[in-house]
């Protein structure tokens, strides 16, 4: 990831926080089907899933990611920019034709149940794999203090932001489509913004890699 220092490290993480506590997926959903039927207070321990579920993928991402020759780090760069342009037109599919709501979508009861939910989902693997883990070795190239306030930057965003989503709806009882089109519609285009960042520093990247490895 190229961009200004730290600076560019805490903007990039707020955005991609963001973008992943909106974007659809089997966690937001039961989430928000928790929140409406028991209310905010019982789903919020759920919101810290993430932090329990990521830590393994994000070692085992990490250090495999050690062992790449220098090449492959704008290869990844350039694949996990794609990903995110995935994840953006998956969210802009479901912003044009918005999916029913379901009220049999079971809610996970308790915080580790909510995180055995989020290991099984493929989504932190491939963010880990193409997007994270590069973002994290090559800000700790620059400062380990960089590759911290990344990770930092990033789940305290998401956090926060599904805490926000479940207070909503939990307190409204149920989110309008109006806001739920809105908040989708935010996903696509952050997801879009840093998919293209990301695609395009890979490709400029591949010309000067050398084989080398990172470390």
């Amino acid at each position: 990831m190229t961009g200004p220092g730290l600076l560019g490290d805490v903007v990039f993480a707020g955005g991609l926080g963001f973008g992943a506590a909106i974007q659809p997926g089997p966690l937001q959903a039961l989430l928000v089907s928790r929140a409406v039927a028991v209310g905010w207070k019982q789903t919020l321990p759920a919101c810290f899933a993430p932090l329990l579920s990521d830590g393994p993928i994000a070692v085992l991402a990490i250090l495999a990611l050690g062992r790449l020759p220098r090449a492959g780090l704008p290869l990844l760069r350039a694949a996990g920019g794609a990903l995110l342009l995935y994840l953006a037109w998956t969210a802009f599919r479901q912003w044009r034709r918005p999916a029913a709501p379901s009220g049999g979508v079971s809610a996970p009861r308790t915080l580790l149940e909510a995180a055995a939910l989020n290991l099984l989902n493929p989504n932190p693997y491939l963010a880990w794999a193409l997007v994270l883990g590069p973002a994290v070795v090559t800000a700790w190239r620059r400062h380990p203090v960089h590759a911290v306030a990344l990770v930092a930057t990033l789940y305290g965003t998401m956090l926060l932001t599904m805490v926000a989503f479940v207070l909503l709806a939990g307190t409204s009882r149920l989110l309008s489509p109006r806001v739920q089109r809105a908040l989708v519609a935010a996903s696509a285009a952050i997801l879009a913004g840093l998919g293209l960042l990301l695609l395009v520093a890979g490709l400029k990247e591949l010309g000067p890699s050398t084989g080398r490895r990172w470390t």
